[in-house]
């Protein structure tokens, strides 16, 4: 039997957290699908096909990891692939709160479903999407957060906002 699994979530952008939990993932699973959700409700910084290419960029170099978009229920996109675990990273004590209503519901829609939570690496523990983007458009360095695509890719969003005049949205740094 292939065992496969889906790692979910908006990655907007990717950095390099996600990387890890989808290589221990890759490790663990005969095929992970990596799902890059299209329809968040998030203030996104990147388009979903940005999102896509991203993402299938920095997992190149693990061949049983496939890219994609979807939309609608986790656990509806997760039978549609064929999956039987769904992978989720955490960080902090909040993300298991999170994670674990959610695990519930999904469970209660998806009962044949598993829920995996691995947790992240010390080194990555801190790291968001949210606070990548924020360093990054604050011109701050970036290169330990997220691939060289990834910060690349930030940089035009921050020349892009400079050229319009767009503020930075502050999340997380707020001092």
């Amino acid at each position: 039997m292939n065992h496969i699994a889906i790692y979910p979530g908006t990655f907007d952008p990717i950095h390099l957290g996600h990387v890890d939990i989808a290589t221990r993932s890759a490790h663990i699973f005969d095929e992970l699908v990596v799902a890059v959700y299209n329809r968040p409700a998030k203030n996104l910084m990147f388009t979903i096909e940005e999102r896509v290419v991203l993402a299938k960029k920095a997992l190149a170099d693990l061949p049983n990891v496939r890219v994609t978009s979807y939309g609608g229920l986790t656990v509806d996109f997760a039978r549609q692939v064929g999956a039987q675990a769904v992978v989720r990273g955490l960080r902090v004590i909040s993300d298991f709160e999170w994670e674990y209503q959610m695990a519930l519901t999904n469970r209660q829609l998806a009962p044949e479903i598993e829920f995996v939570c691995l947790m992240t690496r010390q080194t990555h523990a801190f790291l968001s999407s949210s606070i990548v983007k924020e360093v990054a458009l604050l011109k701050g360095d970036v290169s330990k957060m997220a691939p060289p695509h990834v910060a690349a890719a930030l940089d035009a969003k921050r020349r892009e906002r400079e050229k319009n005049h767009e503020p930075v949205p502050l999340v997380s740094l707020r001092d």
